[in-house]
């Protein structure tokens, strides 16, 4: 990743996850969750399924052609999405195993045909890979009922934690 790391502002810098890792959480992270502000103010989450565009350095989600989420980006672009990876509690230790990444930038969904397909393409690919041929013929039969959205991404930080044995 090339945008800005924030890895240094973390307080805990104990539980940093370098760069490396961050990617392979971007890349294989099943799901985030984009957080926006409402209309109305005050904030709006969704947890969604995303690929990770690496020349680009943006994800893709993709939704209906309107609705609220749309409405709230057309609002304010400047978004986050946090990825979770693994996590383990562990009651005995009153503690929790985790890996986080938290995505800053900005979305646009005013995307022409090309860079939509696109979009399909990698969210097709990650999540639907034993069935792509399929998932192709799908997704251009509901071409026209579907948004992309493209969230670039110009800052992130990391974190991990890794329990000690417990005693």
């Amino acid at each position: 990743m090339h945008p800005t790391c924030l890895n240094a502002s973390i307080r805990r810098q104990d539980r940093v996850m370098n760069e490396d890792d961050a990617r392979e959480l971007l890349r294989h992270g099943e799901y985030g969750f984009l957080a926006m502000q409402a209309e109305e103010g005050g904030g709006y989450g969704l947890p969604l399924t995303y690929a990770w565009d690496a020349e680009r350095n943006a994800i893709y989600i993709h939704c209906a052609p309107e609705g609220r989420k749309l409405r709230c980006l057309a609002a304010e672009p400047r978004v986050s999405f946090c990825i979770v990876g693994r996590t383990h509690i562990l009651p005995e230790q009153f503690t929790t195993e985790y890996q986080s990444l938290l995505l800053f930038g900005r979305a646009t969904a005013e995307l022409d045909e090309e860079e939509r397909m696109h979009a399909l393409e990698l969210i097709l690919q990650k999540h639907c890979a034993h069935i792509v041929e399929t998932g192709r013929k799908f997704a251009a039969a509901s071409f026209h009922r579907t948004r992309a959205i493209r969230i670039d991404i110009e800052a992130w930080s990391a974190k991990t934690k890794k329990a000690k044995p417990h005693a």
